[in-house]
């Protein structure tokens, strides 16, 4: 019996691996994070596996159910939104069957920040401008911030920012990212990234209050930088064509060029 960690993606239910498809069809069990894991998702359950919503469910429920699980010899797939790395709460999970000795894997999924930016057509890292992204959020009931990890700390930098769980603080991310970034610094909000009523609204930190809709008031990220909208850029020196690299050496004298042909 095994527990498969499974990151579901950020919403559209074609953005699962083949990895999580084929876990959650073969296991007997199916435990998943409903007020974010679209319903599509549990179509790859077995027809009549045991599929339960953990959204109303406290970590002992959750462990009680997989203790049962494991003293049937069923694997569960447990489902949860986005990339399991991150702000899943799989941490406090893996440590309980550690301590149970119960097996598991984790298969990671799309994250949010990927499919956000991907609503923008968008780079997150371009030459000359950010070679970083900083994924963070502002405190919140769930989970406070380390004292090094401020918004003014990580706008310090210059990278950019993918600023998760904090819609709710938009006005204090304002107030605290203006001072290093500059009240024109572009601002992406990516409401329900990849779901089906995405919204994308673009602003500069100056202007994002007023452009704000109202009714958002959850399940949206936040992406801060000078990468988004950039158009004045430097081009990579990957495709550059005098950039000597091991797949195309320039000459020779290449220190590449025994490797291309496939000498030791």
């Amino acid at each position: 019996m095994t527990v498969h960690f499974i990151g579901a993606g950020p919403g559209a239910p074609d953005l699962l691996t083949l990895r999580g498809r084929d876990l959650i069809a073969a296991s007997p069990v199916c435990l998943y994070a409903g007020s974010l894991v679209p319903e599509a998702i549990l179509g790859h359950c077995a027809p009549n596996a045991r599929v339960m919503n953990t959204a109303a469910m406290d970590l002992d429920d959750i462990m009680a159910e997989i203790t049962a699980a494991h003293a049937k010899g069923h694997d569960v797939a447990r489902l949860h939104s986005g990339d399991l790395s991150v702000w899943s709460a799989m941490g406090e999970q893996l440590r309980r069957l550690k301590a149970a000795d119960i097996p598991f894997t984790v298969t990671p999924g799309v994250p949010s920040f990927s499919a956000a930016a991907a609503a923008l057509g968008a780079e997150l890292t371009l030459p000359g401008i950010a070679q970083s992204v900083v994924l963070t959020r502002t405190p919140g009931r769930a989970s406070s911030m380390p004292a090094g990890e401020s918004l003014t700390n990580f706008a310090a930098t210059g990278a950019t920012l993918a600023i998760h769980l904090s819609i709710g603080n938009l006005d204090q991310v304002v107030t605290d990212l203006t001072p290093a970034y500059g009240a024109d610094c572009p601002v992406a909000v990516v409401y329900r990234a990849s779901w089906p009523d995405q919204q994308v609204i673009m602003a500069t930190l100056e202007t994002l209050h007023a452009a704000m809709d109202e009714t958002i008031s959850r399940t949206a990220l936040i992406l801060v930088g000078r990468v988004i909208g950039a158009d004045g850029f430097d081009e990579s020196c990957l495709y550059a064509p005098d950039y000597d690299r091991r797949y195309r050496p320039m000459s020779a004298e290449s220190p590449w060029a025994s490797w291309s042909h496939g000498d030791d």
